[in-house]
This record gives structure tokens, C-alpha cells and sequence, in this order.
């Protein structure tokens, strides 16, 4: 009977030790956790000299320069990809989340904001070659901008979007959970557009602005800009002193720099040009285009672009001539893609 006591608890022993390890063919959940814990940049703008964030006047320029920062998106995209190819699409709130992993392989991840209206995302499953582009936008009048930028889209000003990728995340083992942090970083950033009008402003009822020669598009992993540009058209507010405009962009076009990787000293030569259309209560059109290429050569990446000087003549204000202006004759077509969810 002892012998068999003994037997007994021996085999019971050997029972609870195979019950409480997990075979990788039984396990019910044996797949690695990976916990992603997300940090926001909230840049609205990058500093190449100007010193904006000290020097700025909010009393002059009407807004807060924190007030431009950009918040938190609702939701992140995240893209997990494995060493032969494949990827696989999930979601997670801004502040992170868990996702599961394939045990004992390296994996990269791409991560981006998803909750954009005014932006299209092509060649997600190529991490090198993942880029978000504006939506397209058309302008009947935008004849001269258009002349001195030939072959540019025209696009609506891109939403506020965010990336990160990390282009290796070391191998976890079954079981393993392993927590890392990621930054959220801009690729959208905001210009501050000026109109100042020395005469004749008190006559404008609507006005409008074109920005000729940023970059189309921005890729994710690293933020550069693409080497091909585009005409950005907004509206703008009427101010007391004219007109204003917060316009977002991805950039100047070909541009790497010191927050990403090292700026290219031997890049072409490139021009800008700010255009404003007014109605004025008279019916009347006036229209100015300014080359800006300067104040953009020292604010590649947002900023405060100013203008002043602006006139509006007595012969275009007069009320002898003109009709009553309304919305309708202000309209402009505008062409909204989807984003394509890629295979």
C-alpha cells in the first residue's frame, strides 16, 4: 500500500506539471504580444532659422502658436510586415495597443494615422514606397500659376497625418510578450499666409489663395518629399487688414532634412508663387500672384508667409459699374478619391 501511496502521488505530480506546460501544437493562444505604446510629435512647424516659436506675436498674427498644434488623430493604421513579404493590417487607438506576432521572425511595422478625408495612400504593402498624395481640386481661373508650374495637380490642402516605421522589430518568442514606444511624427505641417492690403481692402467680400510649387506627395517611412510639385488652393478669411489663410502642406518638394536624414545641399532651384483672387462687393474680379520663393527657401516645412502692399484701385471699386456677387459665382470643382485599401 505505501509503495502504491507513493506511485500515486509520483503520477500525479508528472499530471500537473504536463497540465500546466503548454505544447505549441495544443496551446490554444501561443502567439508572441507585442505592446505598442504611441508618443505624438505635435510640431506644426519646423525651425530653420526663423525662430517662430519665440518670437511669435499672437496679437498680430491673431492665433496662439500652440494653438496650431496638431491633436491626437482618432485611430492609428499599423502594418506589420514579415520577412518574406507578406503583411498584415490592424488597428489601435491613439494611445496604443497589443497586437500578436509571428513567433521567432523579425518583423518591421509602418504606422499612420487613418482617419484622413483630404488624402490618398498608395503602395502600403512597399514600405519604401508608401506615400500619401492630396485630393484633387480644380480652379477654372488659375491660368498664370498654372503657366509658371506646368505639369503640377492642383489639390485641396492635405488633412494633418502622422507616421512612424521601424524597420525592425528583433524576433519574440512563443509566450513572450515584449512592450516597445513609438513616436508619432507630423508630415503635414501649416502655413500661415498673410494678405496685407495698404488700399482698398474694406471693398472685398470673398477671397481665395493658390500656393504654386510644393511637394505632391510625402513618403511615410522617413518623411522625404516628393521631387514632383503641386498648386494648393484654399479659401481665405477676410481680415481688417485683408485676407488670411491656414494652409496645409507636405512641404517644400525633394526635401530631406536634419529631422529625418541630411538635407541635399546640390537640390535645383526651386520657385514659388502665392496667388489671392478677390470679389469685391461690386461684382468685380482682381487677382495678384507674388513669387514667394524666399520666404518658402527659409520655411520649407510650415511657417508664416506675409505679402504686403496689396492695393485695390478706385476704377475696380467703383459701384458705376459691376453686379451683386453671390456663392454661386464663386464655385470651384472638386474631386474627392477614396483611399485605396491595398491587396
Amino acid at each position: 500500500m505505501k509503495l502504491l501511496k507513493i506511485h500515486t502521488i509520483a503520477f500525479m505530480m508528472i499530471l500537473v506539471a504536463l497540465m500546466a506546460s503548454c505544447r505549441d501544437e495544443l496551446c490554444y493562444d501561443h502567439y508572441p504580444h507585442l505592446g505598442v505604446s504611441l508618443t505624438w510629435e505635435h510640431e506644426w512647424e519646423r525651425d530653420y532659422g526663423m525662430n517662430h516659436s519665440v518670437n511669435w506675436d499672437a496679437s498680430v498674427q491673431g492665433i496662439d502658436y500652440d494653438a496650431l498644434r496638431p491633436g491626437k488623430p482618432e485611430w492609428v493604421n499599423i502594418h506589420l510586415f514579415s520577412p518574406d513579404g507578406s503583411h498584415r493590417e490592424s488597428y489601435m487607438d491613439n494611445d496604443g495597443d497589443y497586437i500578436t506576432v509571428e513567433a521567432n521572425v523579425n518583423h518591421s511595422l509602418l504606422l499612420y494615422n487613418g482617419d484622413t478625408e483630404y488624402i490618398i495612400l498608395s503602395d502600403l504593402a512597399t514600405p519604401p514606397k508608401a506615400r500619401a498624395s492630396a485630393t484633387d481640386r480644380s480652379r477654372a481661373s488659375l491660368t498664370y500659376v498654372s503657366s509658371l508650374h506646368p505639369n503640377s495637380r492642383t489639390t485641396n490642402p492635405p488633412d494633418i497625418l502622422y507616421s512612424a516605421y521601424l524597420s525592425q522589430v528583433d524576433a519574440i518568442g512563443n509566450h513572450e510578450n515584449r512592450s516597445i514606444t513609438v513616436k508619432m511624427k507630423p508630415l503635414v505641417y501649416t502655413y500661415i499666409i498673410r494678405y496685407e492690403f495698404e488700399y482698398g481692402n474694406e471693398h472685398i467680400a470673398l477671397a481665395r489663395g493658390a500656393l504654386g510649387g510644393m511637394a505632391e506627395a510625402v513618403y511615410l517611412i522617413d518623411g522625404r518629399t516628393s521631387d514632383d510639385s503641386t498648386i494648393i488652393l484654399y479659401d481665405c478669411e477676410i481680415k481688417d487688414y485683408g485676407c488670411q489663410a491656414q494652409v496645409m502642406s507636405f512641404g517644400a518638394p525633394g526635401l530631406p532634412d536634419e529631422f529625418y536624414s541630411k538635407a541635399d545641399d546640390n537640390s535645383p532651384e526651386r520657385h514659388y508663387t502665392l496667388n489671392l483672387e478677390v470679389r469685391l462687393k461690386n461684382g468685380n474680379f482682381v487677382e495678384y500672384n507674388i513669387d514667394v520663393s524666399d520666404q518658402i527657401k527659409n520655411q520649407p516645412r510650415g511657417g508664416l508667409i506675409k505679402v504686403s502692399g496689396l492695393r485695390i484701385e478706385d476704377k475696380d471699386s467703383s459701384s458705376e459699374a459691376g453686379f451683386n456677387i453671390t456663392v454661386e459665382d464663386w464655385g470651384e470643382r472638386e474631386d474627392i478619391e477614396l483611399p485605396v485599401t491595398p491587396e
